[in-house]
């Protein structure tokens, strides 16, 4: 998806600059044109001979240079997307406050394209309030960012600013604009977040479940065209996303009703929610105050919603069904698909690092009838998502 896309990478003065030696390969690869735009500091990291050679186009440093003056107004205009990869904290901080001298600069500042920034820096500066001040004034004016990753620093610590891998940067620009629309005409019914089941008008039941992994599906769903369907526990995950029709919910019974009430209509239904197992038999209606030194709660069954639109299904539909396992996970997971009638499980496991409740990121395999198993390597969620997806479209029109 990404050939005959025109991406204008801009690189600035970060170790992580040889990295893009990596990016560009895999752009011309791809078949995308690629123009690169480096900052003086980027020239000490990574030579503009060797991306010039690899991108088969002049590379632009100086804003002038001898008695030639670099269009910087041209080169954003020429762009499918403009790309900063790494993004210094120091060119950040600049973007961010509108300065303007270089050429990187002049032109992030001329972009009427999509602008991408993969930040990359020790993990003091990541996490210093400034920095994060500077980010989201960058998201404020239409950048996107691309997570950063955990790993071995430059300095020698391991921890959080390590840039985004040039495989996971190349899939998220074709994800994020270039995807097709093979969803088109389709009804999407997708849960995410946990539920909360009442002991009290004060206590619950509950889980660490985010949402975030439900609602990037959502996002991937609608971004190919489909018509989607959030059924979403109670969480603080933001919806950006208009076109996702939303319906809020709390108990797994809440859950349990509206899926019901949906899924008759839908072509796909991914039911990614970590929904409680069990709920009180008996809910007080008044607070219950400390009595005795235990308090003993009685527990019933709630409804299996990935059961139950299993034995619903009709034929063309597809259910996708999450395992979330601490142990024997893939025994689990395709018992889980036999006995829900799925079409497939995603599987994560709680072994994983980086995977499962809160992250940004997460490992999954994927089991499909005819014992097919494809494991995942660790990526940012939206790129998950794609993957989930991907495989769900397959599905679709195999």
């Amino acid at each position: 998806m990404l050939k005959d896309k025109k991406i204008l990478l801009g690189i600035t003065g970060s170790i992580a600059a040889y990295k893009s030696i990596l990016l560009v390969r895999i752009f011309i690869k791809a078949g995308a044109e690629v123009k690169v735009i480096m900052t003086p500091a980027a020239k000490d990291f990574v030579s503009p001979l060797t991306l010039a050679t690899l991108s088969k186009n002049h590379v632009h440093v100086e804003l002038f240079q001898e008695d030639s003056w670099a269009n910087h107004v041209m080169l954003a205009r020429w762009a499918d997307v403009m790309l900063i990869a790494p993004l210094s904290c120091n060119t950040m901080a600049k973007m961010a406050n509108g300065f303007c001298d270089n050429l990187l600069l002049a032109t992030y500042l001329s972009a009427t394209c999509p602008v991408v920034v993969a930040p990359a820096m020790d993990e003091d500066m990541w996490h210093h309030p400034a920095t994060e001040y500077n980010l989201n004034k960058l998201k404020a004016v239409g950048a996107t960012t691309i997570p950063v990753e955990k790993g071995e620093l430059a300095s020698g610590l391991t921890g959080e600013g390590r840039m985004a891998e040039p495989e996971t940067i190349s899939e998220f620009i074709d994800y994020t604009f270039f995807s097709t629309k093979d969803l088109a005409g389709k009804k999407a019914l997708v849960t995410a977040g946990p539920t909360y089941e009442a002991i009290d008008p004060v206590r619950f039941i509950g889980n660490h479940s985010s949402g975030k992994m439900g609602l990037a599906i959502c996002e991937e769903l609608a971004g190919r065209g489909a018509e989607v369907y959030l059924v979403i526990g109670p969480t603080n995950v933001k919806i950006k996303r208009k076109d996702i029709k939303v319906h809020s919910v709390r108990s797994a019974a809440e859950m349990y009703e509206a899926c019901i009430a949906k899924f008759e209509v839908c072509d796909i239904a991914v039911m990614s929610a970590a929904v409680a197992d069990y709920s009180p038999v008996i809910v007080s209606k008044e607070k219950i105050k400390k009595q005795g030194a235990s308090l003993t709660l009685e527990l019933t069954r709630t409804k299996d919603i990935l059961y139950t639109l299993g034995q619903m299904k009709r034929k063309g539909q597809v259910l996708v069904g999450f395992a979330l396992e601490s142990h024997h996970e893939k025994e689990y997971a395709r018992e889980k698909l036999s006995v829900k009638n799925a079409d497939m499980i995603v599987l994560n496991s709680l072994n994983d690092e980086g995977a499962g409740f809160g992250y940004d990121t997460n490992k999954i395999t994927i089991f499909e009838k005819d014992a097919i198993e494809i494991p995942y390597q660790r990526k940012i969620k939206k790129l998950v998502a794609a993957d989930i997806v991907d495989r769900i479209v397959k599905m679709l029109y195999e």
